[in-house]
């Protein structure tokens, strides 16, 4: 297996320099940039297979650099932040990102997280290769390209909401908690507010409302979701 390569933008090169020396010596390649514009070059040049993206940072933020990368690759990306209030938690999860790390962190730490999150990807993708498209009346999801077909119509659907719809088309009539939502389309084992589920299926289900009587996007009052087939 080729080795996986790590970009880390930060503005402190200190904390590059450190995160670069636990990377290497666990067998990883690596890239750093020390602002927003460097990191958005070179995630277009290099194509890591991670980002770990630092919040505050002059000129481009954080936030604004994972705006920008998610509107042309899905790369895993892991914020790292002093910032640990469930807001910024909650944005980061709304805006695409894979995990997110406060600091003050333990390099470890940081790597074992970074590891998961690949392994999870590497997981998504076997099962999307092997998989792939699911279909039921009237509505196709194809999360190889990212695509959903609505009675014959392609809607416009944002990444995380087509993945939400596909993980629970892909397990009908299970009810996911929240929770469970997070960790496993999100990816984040993250116990804060999950308010983020409950926006992406009230805009999923502006989609889907009344399409087939077939199946139905379904609350679990107290519990939380399910895709029920009839």
């Amino acid at each position: 297996m080729a080795e996986q390569k790590v970009m880390i933008v930060d503005d402190d090169k200190n904390i590059c320099e450190l995160l670069r020396l636990y990377f290497e010596k666990e067998g990883f390649k690596t890239a750093i940039a020390n602002d927003g514009q460097t990191a958005l070059d070179i995630s277009k040049t290099e194509k890591p297979d991670l980002i770990l993206l630092d919040i505050m940072m002059p000129d481009l933020d954080g936030w604004q650099v994972l705006r920008e990368i998610r509107k042309y690759s899905e790369v895993p990306i892991i914020m790292l932040s002093a910032k640990g209030e469930t807001f910024d938690k909650v944005l980061g999860l709304e805006l695409g990102a894979d995990d997110y790390i406060v600091k003050p962190f333990d390099s470890k730490e940081v790597v074992a997280r970074v590891k998961a999150v690949l392994r999870r990807s590497s997981g998504a993708k076997e099962t999307e290769e092997q998989e792939g498209i699911v279909e039921y009346d009237k509505l196709i999801i194809n999360i190889k390209n990212y695509e959903m077909i609505v009675d014959g119509v392609p809607v416009d659907t944002p990444p995380k909401e087509l993945e939400l719809i596909y993980h629970l088309a892909s397990n009908p009539n299970r009810v996911f908690t929240r929770d469970q939502l997070l960790d496993q389309v999100w990816g984040f084992e993250y116990y804060g507010n999950s308010r983020t589920v409950d926006v992406h299926i009230k805009r999923l289900r502006e989609k889907l409302e009344g399409v087939s009587d077939k199946w139905e996007l379904r609350t679990i009052w107290s519990v939380g979701y399910k895709f029920e087939t009839k």
